[in-house]
Parts: C-alpha cells; structure tokens; sequence
C-alpha cells in the first residue's frame, strides 16, 4: 500500500467506481478501497438473508419467499433510459461486455388518481385517456413541435429561441392543460420540481427529446432498461474495467482516513498503520463528514409482492411518477418496480419501492399514496437516510465529494453528478462521442 497514486478512491457506492472507472481509462494510477467488504456502498444489492438482517435484526426470512439467493434488492432502485449519458459511459468505456440488459416494461404517471401510461409521441398523445379530445390535438401538435425541433434547422424552430423563451413561455403557446404540463415536466422532462417552467425552453425540448428517442430505441413500452440481477451489478462491472486498466483494489479496509498536509490539501489516505500517496482523494460523503451538510432527507418503502403493480398492464417492471401537485406536495414519489424477470425475485415475486424526499417524520403516512397503489404486499420495509452535498473546495483540498443519491428511480441527477466530478478532477469535458445506433456496442436487450 506504500506507493503513490494519482487518484485514490474511497468507497465503492456507483458514483465511485464509475469516476475509478473512467480515471483508469484516462491512464491516470487509481487506488480504490473501501471500509466494507462487499462492492455498491450505499447503491449495494442484498439477498433475501441480507435484507432481513438490515431492516429486521434477523436472516431468517420466511421460506414462502423462496431461496435468499435469489433475490437482488437494490437500496438505490433506478433505470436508464436507453440513450442517456449513463448508456454512452457504458458503452464509451465497453462496460457493457461485464453487464446483460433488459428493457423496463412500462412507464406511468399518476394523475387524478389514477396511473396511465407516460405518452411521449404524437401518437400516444392521440390515443391516451390522461387528456380529452381537444386536449389531444393540441398536445399532439406540441409533440410534433419537439419531435421535428433540430438545432441547425431554423425551419423547424418555428421563429421562436428556445435560449431565450422560458418552458411556460412555449407551452403557453400551444395552451396546454396543467394536468398536461404536469405529466410532460415530471414524467417525460423528469424535471424534480417546477422551477424549470422558468428556465430557457432549449433544456426542456431537449429532456422530451431524449425520452422519444429512448422510447424508440427497443420499441417497448418504456424508455428504460434495467440489468439482470440489479444495480448492484454497476458498480463490479466498473471495478473490474477499473482493474483491466492497472486500478488497484482494496476491500475490507477499516479506518480509512484521509490524509492532510499542513495546507489541508489531502497528500493520502491511511489505513491499518499504513499510507498511501496521492495527488487527489475522491469519496462518498461518509468518508469526509465534516466536509459535507445535510441538504435532505430519502424516505422509502420496499415491498415484496405476489403480483406485478395494478393498473400497469401486468408489467413485470415500471416506473410510476407521482407529480408532487397530484400528492398536494412539494417534491414527486416514484414508484419502482422489478421481478424475477430481471433475476431480481424468486419466480413469481416482484420487488417494489415507494421513494420520497421526505417532508414529514413519519415515513408510513408520507409514503401511503405510493404504497396503497402497490395493492397487497407479502412484506414491507420502512427506510429513510439523510442526503449529504459536499461543501469543500476542490482546488483548495483536493477532495472530490460525490453528492448522496436522491429520491429518483432514473440516473438523470446521479450521471450529471459523476460527469460535474469528472470535469473537476480532470480539468476536461468527459469524451462520450461514441454512436449509440452500432448495435455491437449497445447494450443488448436479453
């Protein structure tokens, strides 16, 4: 461990063995460790035996479940959408040669009480109960207008700036009902809350866009796709193209302390009475508490059930979008949902989550919305952890803090995160010019 790396890496949460990931494919020397002894941090994947030992002090789980074995939980349940920048990582660093995918069923939204499915075409939009005929047509002409928008062709901007006129500015436009903002912001935009209706139009045309590419990419009935046998399985494909390009591994490593010169620039990070060297310390914020502030707090639920999510179309994996105006609250719900079709569940269960950022001190009540659309549940864990960002300057301590994961079950904040850290440590923009349409690339549908 007596040696000098460029980058040495602590903890092994997603963020950190994508960053370890990409530094080993730039040539820089990493060394990544982690205090536990098992891959993922906080965005781990347990069994059956595991979960009931976390959430009940006890693995012995009931045998009706089935084998322990079979079951990946994830404790940061989220999907991809098939052309977004976490797909391009994946592809740009050949990850996907460690991984199997499989696209997500169904994505849904909730709206009046009830779930419909998310419409992202011109089409959908003509066929969907979530709007009524007149409603239709003019939801239908402003998907025509996101779907033909091409940035080098004036002709197709309709004489409007989407860089200088605001998301309310456009779609006023087009006098969209605010139940149809509602579910074109939150459930197709994944904006997290409203405050993008006053922002350039360009970023919001843009976040459409993506989804009805996504959409078109395996043709299903969702955007997303999930890996066989959970996330968990992210961050040991990253570790191991980590290790293919000379990154060193440390599990099982209690006490990493990172250590500082007499400037508080970090020079290290000591464990057992050894220390190694180096230029730059990235970590998840356990590592530097006193480094980081409390911005939030995750509330969830985790479910194991004997049916898929009603109304969903018997998907065997969803997502539900709750729009926080619909909960009459100040931050969405998602509803996530995988099964033994994923190898996530033994044959016939399905794992469900109901995540928040929490508003109130009682997860039972806060999450009940979420929960009661479940229908029955075989059992249910009630969970909440706070949300830490860093507070450091980078330039002055050479600490590069990841933010916590939030409430989403999509990657949109978790890659923006990874990309902003990369750019830091790097000083450069990350490369991701790789052709998502090669289909000996991309990620194949299993």
């Amino acid at each position: 461990m007596d040696e000098e790396y460029d980058v040495i890496v602590l903890g092994t949460g997603l963020k950190e063995c994508i960053i370890s990931g990409l530094l080993s494919v730039d040539r820089l020397k990493v060394l990544h460790m982690d205090r536990n002894d098992y891959y993922g941090g906080a965005s781990t994947s347990l069994n059956l035996n595991q979960l009931w030992k976390r959430f009940r002090d006890d693995d012995k789980p009931p045998e009706s479940l089935g084998a322990s074995k079979e079951y990946n939980v994830d404790m940061i349940p989220k999907f991809m959408m098939a052309n977004e920048v976490l797909v391009r990582i994946l592809i740009h660093t050949d990850v996907t040669k460690y991984l199997n995918f499989k696209a997500v069923d169904g994505s849904y939204v909730y709206n009046k009480r009830k779930i419909y499915k998310v419409p992202a075409t011109d089409v959908e939009a003509l066929k969907s109960p979530l709007m009524g005929l007149f409603e239709k047509r003019r939801a239908r002409k402003f998907f025509i207008y996101v779907q033909d928008y091409e940035d080098d062709d004036p002709k197709s901007h309709e004489g409007l700036d989407l860089n200088k006129i605001t998301a309310r500015d456009l779609i006023s436009k087009y006098g969209l009902e605010d139940d149809t903002i509602d579910f074109i912001g939150h459930a197709l935009a994944l904006h997290l809350d409203d405050s993008y209706l006053d922002q350039p139009a360009y970023d919001f045309v843009k976040r459409i866009r993506l989804y009805a590419d996504s959409l078109a990419r395996f043709q299903g009935g969702s955007p997303y796709i999930y890996p066989l046998y959970g996330l968990g399985e992210l961050p040991q494909a990253f570790a191991r193209l980590s290790a293919v390009y000379g990154g060193t591994y440390m599990l099982s490593k209690p006490d990493c302390k990172v250590v500082f010169d007499d400037a508080g620039k970090a020079i290290g990070v000591s464990s057992e009475g050894e220390t190694a060297k180096c230029k730059k310390v990235v970590c998840d914020p356990s590592y530097l508490p006193d480094k980081v502030r409390k911005v939030g707090r995750v509330t969830r639920a985790i479910c194991i059930m004997s049916h898929p999510i009603p109304d969903t179309n018997e998907s065997h994996s969803a997502q539900v979008i709750l729009p926080q105006k619909q909960l009459g609250r100040k931050s969405d719900m998602y509803l996530f949902c995988c099964s033994y079709t994923h190898n996530v569940a033994a044959k016939g269960k399905y794992i469900a989550f109901v995540t928040t950022e929490a508003e109130t001190d009682n997860p039972e009540v806060e999450l009940k919305p979420g929960v009661d659309l479940l229908g029955p549940v075989d059992e249910i864990f009630y969970d909440s952890y706070d949300r830490y960002e860093p507070t450091n300057d980078p330039t002055a301590d050479s600490c590069f803090i990841s933010a916590s994961y939030d409430a989403t079950t999509h990657f949109e904040s978790t890659v923006k995160d990874v990309i902003a850290m990369y750019k830091n440590i790097t000083g450069k923009e990350l490369d991701l010019t790789v052709d998502l349409s090669a289909a000996s690339a991309a990620p194949a549908e299993q």
